[in-house]
């Protein structure tokens, strides 16, 4: 945790830091542990239930550091209607890749949609789907 400091130096003086500095402390560290949260209330005069209370609401905060590549499956009314819960239950299931539901990545247009680290995938069918999931593995 040495980086934590400057992650939240980094956004010092913003307004509303906490969900930005949320996601620095997951995106180098993998998870957000119960020290970062001692760390990060004490820093922004907030109490840990505050912080954890933000923690555990968003589903891109883990408590725990996973490994595994994340790819997470749009499954909002646009993707469920070109067919994206199909494509889900044909999803292996071999553990080695971490399958997240979110809702909404904003290609409707264009759905099923995934996305990879900070890239979004569309027009997935099970072909496409199974390559991204293979590449992954």
């Amino acid at each position: 945790m040495e980086r934590l400091p400057h992650i939240i130096a980094a956004h010092a003086g913003r307004e509303g830091p906490l969900l930005p500095i949320l996601h620095d402390v997951q995106a180098e560290y993998g998870h957000v542990s119960e020290e970062a949260i001692r760390t990060i209330a004490q820093a922004l005069n907030l109490s840990r239930a505050e912080v954890q209370g933000v923690v555990s609401f968003y589903h891109d905060f883990h408590a725990e550091p996973d490994a595994r590549p994340v790819l997470k499956l749009c499954r909002a009314e646009a993707c469920q209607a070109r067919g994206v819960d199909v494509l889900a239950a044909g999803l292996p299931e071999n553990g080695r890749v971490k399958v997240e539901t979110v809702y909404c990545l904003g290609l409707c247009s264009v759905g099923p949609n995934a996305m990879i680290g900070s890239k979004v995938h569309a027009r997935l069918d099970a072909t496409r789907l199974g390559a991204l999931v293979e590449a992954l593995a």
